[in-house]
């Protein structure tokens, strides 16, 4: 598989089987991954691979909070507080077409709920992986996180394992951190879901668009 036929093959799976995910594909995918390029070669990554009971019970710990609206804090702002075009589109066309896919009305507002509490599951999959990094750091290491996130991401699709990086898996850094034993002076960045794709669910045919080249770049000479 070619980079660019694992860049068109990847996509956000939003349903996995419970096939376990095998530690030497994790391993590989991460011994590919390491060799992104970040500034001044600070690889400022900490990861962390959970499954099993440890997912549940972080799992669970998330759900009871929500359930109890008992939010926190992300460590940092991953969306805008205010949202201007065109972003606003965009995000409103991806929910709409979400729950389109999945038959959930405007007006079902448990639905919509439950649908949201799945992230805190990551979406069944047998493995999450949590992103940390040391607070010290600067907004230039969150370009040294994409970079690795999107390594990761195309490893596991050359490997048939299916993704999906999730910024809500951040949204309770203290009881990740806690069930963790992460420092409190960490930054979570955010979590993944990884496994293999469950084809049979509606969800998984959910994929949305990417604008056109001219409404993005431009050649100057």
């Amino acid at each position: 598989m070619t980079v660019i036929e694992s860049l068109k093959k990847r996509k956000s799976v939003r349903a996995f089987t419970n096939k376990e995910v095998e530690v030497e594909k994790i391993e590989t995918i991460f011994e590919a991954a390491i060799l992104c390029p970040t500034g001044v070669n600070m690889q400022p990554f900490e990861v962390c691979v959970v499954s099993g009971d440890k997912k549940l019970e972080i799992e669970n710990k998330m759900i009871k909070a929500f359930d109890n609206n008992q939010k926190e804090k992300m460590d940092y702002q991953y969306y805008p507080s205010e949202w201007v075009e065109p972003f606003k589109s965009r995000r409103k066309e991806m929910g709409l077409l979400l729950y389109s896919t999945l038959d959930i009305k405007k007006e079902d507002k448990q639905r919509q709920i439950e649908q949201w509490k799945a992230n805190y599951k990551a979406f069944g999959a047998p493995t999450v992986i949590y992103f940390f990094m040391d607070s010290s750091l600067e907004k230039g290491s969150y370009i040294d996180y994409g970079i690795f996130l999107q390594s990761i991401m195309l490893v596991a699709t050359e490997l048939g394992l299916a993704t999906c990086p999730m910024a809500s898996l951040a949204e309770f850094p203290t009881i990740v951190k806690n069930e963790l034993n992460i420092s409190k002076d960490k930054i979570l960045v955010c979590g993944m879901a990884i496994g293999y794709e469950d084809e049979t669910e509606k969800i998984n045919s959910f994929k949305t668009q990417r604008i056109k080249l001219e409404e993005f770049i431009k050649f100057y000479e």
